[in-house]
């Protein structure tokens, strides 16, 4: 009896390694992902896969010159789940070897779109002729068009045969880094950053643009275009300001310990203050909250305070401070995130939130005070790393901005007012 049930043990324990042989694993290199955003447009981007030296995977998607890592896979039998790194999307779905096929979902978004991916070097998008023209330099630009939503924005390409890149700032921020190409008169961008998933089509000709920009598959914007190298969108210093009758900006939200925090917190006083309107959600914030925390790290002598209002569309209070707590601790964030508001993004509600301020136009927006709690500046949106020159100055502007309120003739100067 007991030999039969070694016998059987060991017969168990066989096909259990012999499933677990069978079990396919991700081919490594070069990927392409699809991702369907209408019944008859798909967005492209490509990745490669490679293991550490725990054997875990590790993702790698590009956008021009933006590289979005990406570390968390789980597998159960041929099923696959794979997390974006700071955002709450997730790819899911079975996998062989050499194709992952499911969904990219967000699930607060109540978000889902078709995903497929084959392994293999393959080109984003396929080229069937020459460019028949080089759309380098500046397009006035309007999406929306003919609706009562339009606005503006400002394309910003550089073009090398083929090969397209570049993005769109609105007055708001901006769409990230796109990549693609132009095939005789059609331009092809798109981007996969973890969170936005990005397609623009357009018909070309030397001086316009006529085409479809597709946010995931729940939203289709026409949009047109025309060279101008003068255009520029309204200054983002005069966006947002405080009501008239009001004379202060403040707040009280909680933080994770669920205790209320205002600006008479100890940790205010006798500090130049950065209040960040955001959402762990929003790519742009993501870019200003980088650009954030290198500059303390750069500067921690600086009698400087910057705090976080958070916005977030996750459905309970618990998901959201999950989510909050999940940026501070894949970016390094040193300064303090609370919770403005969740289930929701909408910036009416935002706005009665906040009713000191005339609007909340944009994720993120930067409110600037002085030691003395007066608003110095409120700067809407965030053009980042992707808009290049425009990068660049904000960063010049920036700097300048806090050397003044740090110093004692930028007080004194405040004092006097």
């Amino acid at each position: 009896m007991n030999r039969m049930r070694i016998a059987l043990l060991g017969l168990v324990i066989l096909c259990a390694s012999c499933k677990k042989e069978e079990e396919p694993k991700l081919a490594t290199g070069d990927w392409l992902a699809k991702i369907e955003v209408s019944e008859s447009q798909k967005l492209p981007f490509e990745f490669t896969l490679s293991q550490n030296e725990d054997g875990n995977y590790v993702m790698k998607a590009f956008n021009a010159e933006e590289v979005v890592t990406i570390d968390e896979f789980t597998f159960n039998g041929d099923s696959i789940n794979i997390r974006m790194p700071v955002f709450e999307g997730h790819i899911a779905g079975t996998y062989t070897a050499h194709q992952i096929t499911g969904e990219f979902i967000e699930e607060s978004k109540e978000r889902r779109v078709p995903f497929v991916a084959t392994h293999g070097k393959q080109d984003r998008f396929e080229v069937n002729e020459e460019a028949a023209v080089n759309l380098s330099g500046i397009w006035e630009t309007y999406f929306d068009v003919n609706t009562e939503d339009e606005y503006a924005a400002k394309g910003i390409f550089m073009q090398n045969g083929n090969r397209l890149k570049g993005t769109f700032r609105t007055k708001t921020g901006d769409y990230r880094y796109l990549d693609g190409v132009v095939t005789g008169d059609s331009m092809k961008l798109s981007a996969f950053d973890g969170s936005h998933v990005f397609l623009f089509l357009a018909e070309v000709t030397d001086s316009t643009l006529n085409g479809k920009f597709y946010s995931g598959n729940h939203s289709v914007e026409e949009f047109m275009a025309a060279r101008n190298e003068a255009f520029e969108l309204p200054d983002s210093n005069e966006l947002t300001y405080l009501r008239e009758g009001y004379d202060k900006f403040d707040f009280s939200f909680p933080n994770a310990n669920g205790e209320m925090v205002g600006l008479d917190d100890p940790m205010f006083r006798d500090k130049v203050v950065l209040v960040q309107i955001m959402g762990t959600w929003c790519t742009n914030c993501l870019d200003e909250t980088r650009f954030y925390v290198d500059f303390v790290k750069n500067n921690p002598d600086l009698d400087l305070q910057i705090v976080g209002l958070a916005f977030e569309y996750a459905k309970t209070e618990e998901k959201a401070f999950e989510g909050i707590q999940r940026l501070k601790e894949r970016e390094g964030v040193p300064y303090p995130i609370l919770l403005a508001q969740y289930g929701t993004s909408n910036k009416q509600k935002a706005n009665e939130k906040l009713p000191m301020l005339n609007h909340i136009l944009s994720y993120p927006t930067t409110i600037y005070m002085d030691k003395n709690g007066q608003v110095r500046k409120i700067h809407t949106g965030f053009n980042g790393p992707a808009t290049g020159e425009k990068f660049v100055e904000f960063k010049d502007e920036f700097n300048k901005t806090i050397q003044e309120l740090t110093s004692d003739k930028g007080q004194k100067a405040a004092e006097t007012k």
